[in-house]
Formats: structure tokens, C-alpha cells, sequence
């Protein structure tokens, strides 16, 4: 069963009903690939590093800290997010109730699920069932992860959704794009040609249907890899030499040394035999 990212309430008026936040993001539908060394395949790791020291740092030694003007930092801690605005961090509050379509999509960033705690059902359901005849969506503020979000809350079927917005301020100016004017006449658009374009689109109106949509790319790219499995075009990563144990600086000189005349000899030879 899924475990909530936080259990708290939705708040609007004088209503609180008691929910726990859910990430409504399955399982993405991507290939994931290694970045592999090209000379020997061997995985290319990563590592967080301290830029002092240039040793790695572990995730349980690491901490937030906010910059101040003179370099120095002042560190955080998780309760110091929470002591910041207690409230806000387990509320979804509404403070707007507006049309949903009148929301751009251009807005739209992350959707989460809402789901009833204890003693919260009736509540939940009263919600859900006026937001569907009214039709209209709740503008919430909800802070998640350290961070204060305004989002959409919405039915979906029997679901209720916060869909994270982006604020308008996070969005470039298009006019920066250089995007044609809006006076067809100057663009040489005529009524004949939007007619035309209209009938196009009428004609290929449909019932909207998310399930029907797939990742062809994603489908066509598993296709290429079977190939190459099927055609033995596969590859093993080199076996990494065994290490000596960790703080003994051994040094095989022989086995160095060895190693260096075979690749001398083979030189020698390669030499003669181009006749230099």
C-alpha cells in the first residue's frame, strides 16, 4: 500500500477534512541506459564530493545551509522547515474557487492524489461531489518538501487532485519569441485558408481517451535493442583487476615491469615488420 508524503487536511472556511498527500506519478515509462566507459564498457559512477577535501561525502553527513553575503552559512535542519509555518506545511488550503478551464495548461506541473484519513470520508465526498456540480476547482496553498506550492485541487473520478502550478512569474515572456502578430491580413492569412484549417480540425475530433496515447519512440527504440540482442551485437564490461586492501599502498613492480616489455617487444615487431 502507498505510503503518504503527509497526512494533514484540507482547509477551506471554517472545513477541515483530514487527508494524506500521495504522489499521483506512476512508474515512468523510460529506458534507462548506464554511462558506460567507451574504452572498457566499466559504469561511470557519481559522487558527492567535498570541494575542500576532495573526499566523498556521505548522505547521512550532509545538511542544507542558506548562504550568507560574507560566505558563511546558516544550516537548517527538517525541523526548522516544519517550525517555519507548521500550519502550511500539513494544510492543503484553499483560497479561491475558480472555473478550471480558465486555468492554461501552461500552468500544470505535478500532480499529487488527496486520499480521506480516518473520520475524513464524509467530508471528502462532500467536497469531491460539490466541486463536480459546480464544476469548478479549488486554487490551494500546500507546502511540500521544504517548498510553498499553489495548486489546483480537482475531481478525478472518485479521487480528489492537487495539480502543482507553476506561478506566473516562473514562466518566460513568449514575447521574447518573436511570434507572428495576430492581424491575419498583414500575414497574409485569408478566410478561405481558416475555413479550410477549421474543417481540418473538426474532422479530427475525438472522445478524449489518455489510454489510446503511447510512447512509440520508447516502443521503436526497444525494437532497435532487440535487434542487437538477437544479432549477438552485445558486450560484456572488462572485469575489474582485484584491488589490494584498502590502506595497503602494494605495488606489483614485477608484474609492471612484465607487462611494459611485452608491450616493448610487440612495438619492435610492428616496427620491423613495416620496415621502419
Amino acid at each position: 500500500m502507498a505510503h503518504p508524503i503527509w497526512n494533514g487536511s484540507i482547509s477551506f472556511g471554517l472545513v477541515n477534512i483530514p487527508v494524506g498527500l500521495y504522489s499521483a506519478q506512476g512508474k515512468e515509462a523510460k529506458l534507462d541506459f548506464n554511462l558506460l566507459d567507451k574504452k572498457d564498457l566499466s559504469p561511470i559512477g557519481y559522487k558527492k564530493i567535498n570541494k575542500r577535501t576532495g573526499k566523498e561525502v556521505a548522505s547521512g553527513e550532509m545538511v542544507k545551509g542558506y548562504e550568507l553575503e560574507d560566505g558563511s552559512y546558516a544550516v537548517l535542519t527538517d525541523e526548522d522547515f516544519k517550525k517555519a509555518n507548521a500550519k502550511a506545511t500539513q494544510t492543503v488550503e484553499i483560497i479561491d474557487f475558480v472555473d478550471l478551464k480558465d486555468i492554461h495548461p501552461v500552468f500544470f506541473e505535478k500532480p499529487y492524489f488527496l486520499a480521506p484519513a480516518k473520520r475524513g470520508e464524509k467530508g471528502y465526498a462532500l467536497l469531491r461531489e460539490s466541486l463536480k456540480r459546480s464544476g469548478k476547482a479549488g486554487v490551494a496553498r500546500v507546502v511540500i518538501h521544504s517548498r510553498e506550492y499553489i495548486g489546483v485541487l480537482a475531481p478525478y473520478g472518485k479521487a480528489l487532485v492537487l495539480d502543482l502550478l507553476r506561478y506566473a512569474g516562473e514562466l518566460k515572456d513568449p514575447e521574447e519569441l518573436g511570434l507572428p502578430e495576430e492581424d491575419l491580413k498583414k500575414l497574409g492569412v485569408t478566410e478561405k485558408e481558416l475555413d479550410m484549417a477549421q474543417k481540418l480540425i473538426e474532422s479530427m475530433i475525438g472522445d478524449w481517451e489518455p489510454r489510446k496515447y503511447h510512447d512509440s519512440y520508447r516502443e521503436e527504440l526497444l525494437g532497435y535493442i532487440k535487434k542487437k540482442v538477437e544479432a549477438g551485437e552485445t558486450a560484456r564490461a572488462e572485469e575489474a583487476a582485484p584491488q589490494p586492501a584498502a590502506g595497503a599502498e602494494v605495488i606489483d613492480i614485477m608484474t609492471l615491469l612484465k607487462k611494459s616489455l611485452e608491450e616493448a617487444g610487440a612495438g619492435k615487431t610492428r616496427k620491423k615488420a613495416s620496415g621502419e
